[in-house]
């Protein structure tokens, strides 16, 4: 397969683009009853969102309806990472955890009776586990409060003994986010933070927990090229990742990394190709991507109770089911999707 340009509009120079934001970035605004009373009980069980926190562009459509989705931030909302595209507090010595936090996200996500929920943090480098343990028992609570709801988490970069402690609460979806490609990882994300570092996390889950699925995400428009981006898609792959989301990055304000390029719906349509001809069981790819989304949840519950069902979780059985929902046109190019341009639980 052939990307369209092997050279981004913007990338020789690296020069931010300037103007107006292309007509395909356009999204309503929040409001209505879903969304009020989706607030309301954040606010009564003094929750985090990263709908909210990192001000994703997409919680207007994703808050409304009666299938409302939102992506719960545990570990408070102050992070000791500084990455560049993210709108999220940072503060080296945050809060401690709130130790009441796991019982209230188990009793929001029992109270809205939800088929599939995205847990994420802030990163916690103050704590000796990065906060694993608090995580754990966030998982855990949803399991007792909501026995049938699909769990991802979306984490940091843990690995070896805090690594352990999340998967020992057996995720149904690990989720890692890679966030931009190799070169740009010490321009964009907190130096403590490596792509290789990443994949270690993603095959250690795996690992770990071989009946989890894995996924990650990339963040478009930092000034990559076509064969970076699908160097990423191919180191991602062999590292034995599932589902992989590819989305717009967008500019918090002026105090972040500038927007390089909008990259056009149709090349993030070739990406979804070209990630499918590697073996991702799913892919999301599109301007409003974002690591959750609605439409990638539906897939991915689906394939979670399917492996439920085949023979206590066989994964040959699980990445057969996936094939066949890729095959009917499951997977997806362009998304609204809870957790903004700017996202937590990546570094």
């Amino acid at each position: 397969m052939t990307i369209a340009s092997e050279t981004p509009q913007g990338a020789p120079t690296g020069s931010p683009i300037s103007g107006r934001k292309p007509a395909w970035l356009k999204v309503p605004l929040p409001g209505g009853e879903a969304y009020g009373r989706l607030k309301q009980l954040v606010r009564n069980l003094n929750l985090h969102t990263v709908c909210e926190e990192a001000r994703c562009p997409n919680v207007g459509e994703c808050w409304k309806g009666s299938h409302a989705t939102m992506t719960l931030m545990v570990l408070g909302d102050e992070c000791t990472r500084r990455c560049r595209f993210c709108a999220v507090k940072t503060l080296d010595r945050p809060a401690p955890p709130d130790p009441k936090e796991p019982a209230h996200v188990g009793q929001a996500v029992g109270e809205l009776d939800l088929g599939y929920v995205v847990i994420t943090s802030v990163d916690r480098d103050d704590l000796a586990d990065g906060g694993a343990s608090h995580y754990a028992q966030c998982v855990r609570e949803i399991r007792t409060q909501s026995a049938r709801t699909v769990i991802e988490t979306l984490i940091p970069d843990y690995v070896g003994d805090s690594l352990r402690l999340l998967m020992d609460a057996r995720p149904d979806v690990l989720a890692h986010n890679v966030e931009v490609v190799d070169r740009l990882q010490r321009k964009i994300r907190d130096p403590r933070c490596s792509f290789e570092r990443s994949l270690q996390t993603l095959r250690e889950a795996k690992e770990l927990h071989p009946g989890c699925y894995t996924k990650s995400s990339l963040m478009l428009g930092l000034g990559e090229s076509p064969a970076e981006v699908r160097d990423s898609l191919q180191r991602l792959r062999a590292a034995n990742v599932d589902f992989i989301t590819l989305g717009q990055y967008l500019r918090p304000s002026a105090n972040y990394a500038p927007v390089i390029d909008y990259v056009e719906p149709k090349i993030f349509d070739e990406y979804r190709e070209y990630g499918l001809q590697l073996g991702f069981s799913y892919v999301a790819s599109g301007p409003l991507v974002r690591s959750s989304y609605k439409a990638g949840e539906f897939f991915a519950e689906r394939m979670v109770r399917r492996r439920r069902e085949a023979s206590g979780g066989q994964s040959a059985d699980g990445h057969s089911a996936l094939s066949k929902a890729n095959d009917s046109g499951a997977t997806v190019s362009h998304l609204q999707a809870p957790g903004g341009a700017p996202r937590k639980a990546t570094s």
